[in-house]
């Protein structure tokens, strides 16, 4: 079992948590973008307050551990350690509660090139304590907005975990999947199991537009976010997120494989690494 202490040198020595590669200039522009109501960065919810851009910062800051000085406009972003492993202890416990009521899951990731394996890996433990993890929308066809103008995605899935790719881009079931922040693919998965009568997840684990778009239609969610994804913490601050475990969302695959180990084990949930 991996101590806290073990975990938060972890955290500190990866990045994940500490000065972290997301800079103050993103972070304060998704601040800004948030309170001018972009899309980009809403993320499929629509906030039930009116939320400025310091009303965003002191969030943030209580959240995250980012600086609350609007002054400070310039170099690496900051993630309190603590607040990581405070949400982490809270995400450990919707696993565990949703293994002790083997909950239909539903697992959804916007950065599968990073944490498929994270995700994949808790599915399996999920799935061996007798849940039902949902794959709905196999090969559905969502268009999204890019950089590049509307482009056809196709949902997927890889190991139990749903992803987005464009057509042709990659063989079925490889593990790479696009790099998106839109909620279109919660929705058609979501809108899939409806209409076929069920069953609706419980709960819905990832990031991005997997969570917040969920979150707005009432399902339970939990999921990762890094400070320049307010978002997640203002979904979470309106009662629409469960828990936001505030961590950098980019950095190498394998650094998120001790968090896998000391989610499972606080869980109380079978451990097998599930990475590409």
């Amino acid at each position: 079992m991996l101590s806290t202490g073990a975990l938060r040198a972890h955290l500190l020595a990866s990045r994940l948590a500490g000065p972290v590669a997301t800079s103050r200039e993103e972070s304060l522009r998704s601040y800004r973008l948030f309170a001018a109501g972009d899309p980009r960065v809403l993320l499929g919810l629509e906030p039930q307050w009116r939320w400025a851009e310091g009303d965003l910062l002191r969030l943030m800051a209580d959240r995250c551990g980012v600086s609350a000085d609007p002054s400070q406009v310039s170099g690496p972003d900051v993630i309190d350690p603590e607040r990581t492993l405070a949400g982490l202890e809270a995400f450990a416990a919707r696993l565990r509660e949703a293994a002790r009521l083997r909950s239909p899951v539903l697992f959804g990731t916007g950065h599968p090139h990073r944490l498929l394996g994270f995700y994949a890996s808790l599915a399996r433990a999920l799935s061996a304590a007798g849940c039902v993890v949902l794959t709905p929308a196999q090969g559905v066809r969502v268009d999204m907005a890019t950089r590049f103008g509307v482009r056809a995605h196709r949902i997927d899935y890889v190991r139990g975990v749903a992803l987005v790719r464009e057509p042709g881009a990659r063989p079925p079931a490889s593990v790479t999947g696009a790099h998106t922040h839109s909620p279109l693919p919660v929705r058609v998965a979501l809108g899939a199991l409806a209409d076929a009568g069920g069953p609706l997840p419980e709960l819905v684990v990832g990031d991005h537009g997997w969570v917040c778009g969920a979150g707005q239609l009432g399902v339970e969610v939990i999921g990762l976010a890094d400070t320049d994804d307010p978002a997640l913490f203002v979904g979470e601050a309106e009662g629409r997120v469960a828990v936001t475990v505030p961590l950098d969302d980019g950095v190498a695959a394998d650094f998120y494989r001790p968090l896998t180990r000391y989610l499972l084990d606080r869980a109380g949930l079978p451990w097998r690494q599930e990475w590409p």
